[in-house]
């Protein structure tokens, strides 16, 4: 993968059905990481609920390929103004498409607040989906351990996701 190619995200429910994708560039890729930018206007395909929605702002986004969150960082005016993480099964690449398990447990960060959403379609899911016990207790830990890395402003949330900001038209 080269910087500035054009890559499809696809989040997938447990059990790898599509869920819902994205086309956006790459900005950065490591062994570990990757980063993109989603321009604003694209459309992202919600196969679950049978729409296209249009995405009004530009994002800065962060995929791991070992840790099970990815971050999806609102930039406006050239701040980033709302942060959209979702607990997820480590992002794998295959070729020029990204895809990750969801979770369903999401962290937001909207109007100066950190806050979890979601938690009700993670008990509906686990059920529905038949999510292991070991896959539950997981997801839940990692919810905490994004928490703290947070808090303790640790990568990617260290500045990291800043840097990037420049990359955006203006």
């Amino acid at each position: 993968m080269e910087p500035n190619q054009i890559l499809t995200i696809q989040s997938l429910k447990y059990g790898d059905r599509l869920h819902y994708e994205w086309n956006t560039r790459l900005l950065e890729r490591t062994g570990e990481h990757l980063f993109v930018l989603s321009e604003a206007g694209r459309q992202l395909k919600h196969y679950t609920r049978g729409k296209t929605f249009t995405m009004n702002n530009w994002t800065i986004e962060f995929f791991s390929f070992q840790s099970w969150f990815t971050v999806s960082a609102e930039v406006i005016d050239g701040q980033i103004k709302q942060y959209y993480c979702n607990i997820n099964q480590p992002a794998k690449a295959n070729g020029d498409v990204v895809s990750f398990v969801d979770l369903d447990l999401d962290l937001i960060y909207r109007n100066g607040e950190w806050k979890v959403v979601d938690e009700d379609e993670f008990a509906l899911h686990s059920v529905q989906l038949g999510y292991p016990d070991e896959l539950i207790r997981r997801a839940r830990e990692e919810l905490e351990s994004l928490q703290r890395r947070i808090a303790a402003e640790l990568f990617p949330f260290d500045g990291t996701l800043e840097r990037f900001i420049p990359l955006i038209p203006v």
